[in-house]
């Protein structure tokens, strides 16, 4: 079971992760099904997993912040959707570079379950990341990307009322070598990538327009919400003794977002409302990390 995200796109904000809309998620009918057929053996291991997910969302009128009004009930909402996902995964082990080192690779694909391929420990996460630029009025750059399980616009704010499943999918792989009883190290990286369909991107591009994301009155930038993400890193462990390990990892992450050209858009202060670049974006993290199991 998990926290969904289901946007209602009729709700103005100032910049969500898709310019427009705010998370209108119901909560939990039903719990995630899941099932998975697993084979482990000291070759290694493989599974394959599936899961069917409950897509709720709440009412159609709704207020900022997507909270409950006066008119919420009496509105309705959509109907709703199950999603679903599938995922294989391989862990080759006691490979040729040295004893105790393997591969560890998952491929998954979710419509409607979005959280089955791309996720933090808590729910899906949009981005909305900012860069420099070398274009000519802009402020900054920035980079979006929304992580939903669906969108709907309701019919009376020119949408069908539907909820529009979001189609998602990802690889991540790893290497892990051992250099010595003390020492290992691992290369990993993993790519994903979140799509919406043709009805989603009209409901959600048609809302930049209404939002007024302009520069002097005129549309200036192409709208697609589809977006992919990057990363890739290696860490390196020092367990002196049973139980306690030492760490430093070093990643990239990029953000390969498809909106382009430049939008007057009011993000979260600190930022001012001004002119934006859309752009890609990265970042590099350094982690230090010092662990005690009990």
């Amino acid at each position: 079971m998990h926290i969904a995200d289901v946007y209602n796109l009729s709700i103005p904000a100032a910049l969500s992760a898709v310019g427009a809309g705010s998370n209108a998620y119901a909560g939990v009918h039903s719990p995630d099904i899941v099932g998975n057929i697993r084979i482990d053996q000291a070759w290694g291991l493989f599974q394959l997993s599936a899961a069917a997910h409950e897509v709720n969302a709440s009412y159609n009128v709704l207020g900022a912040s997507s909270a409950p009004t006066a008119f919420s009930e009496v509105s309705g909402h959509p109907d709703t959707k199950w999603g679903d996902s599938v995922m294989a995964a391989l862990n080759i082990k006691n490979i040729p570079t040295g004893v105790g080192d393997d591969i560890k690779i998952d491929v998954s694909y979710a419509k409607g379950d979005t959280k089955n391929v791309i996720a933090t420990s808590s729910t899906s996460p949009s981005f909305a990341m900012f860069g420099s630029t070398s274009r000519a009025g802009a402020y900054q750059s920035i980079g979006l990307g929304a992580t939903t399980d669906a969108t709907y616009l309701p019919a009376f704010a020119g949408g069908d009322g539907a909820l529009h499943l979001t189609e998602s999918f990802g690889v991540r792989g790893a290497f892990n070598h051992n250099w010595d009883p003390y020492w290992s190290s691992s290369l990993f990286g993993s790519y994903s990538a979140v799509r919406y369909d043709g009805t989603a991107k009209n409901d959600i591009c048609a809302n930049y327009v209404v939002s007024g994301k302009t520069v002097g009155g005129v549309i200036a930038f192409t709208c697609n919400p589809d977006f992919n993400v990057s990363q890739l890193g290696v860490v390196t462990r020092w367990t002196p003794v049973k139980n306690l390990t030492f760490s430093a990892e070093v990643m990239w992450f990029h953000l390969d977002q498809k909106f382009s050209g430049v939008a007057t858009l009011g993000p979260t202060a600190p930022k001012p409302s001004t002119v934006y670049e859309f752009k890609d974006q990265d970042t590099v993290s350094f982690n230090v990390r010092a662990q005690r199991n009990f």
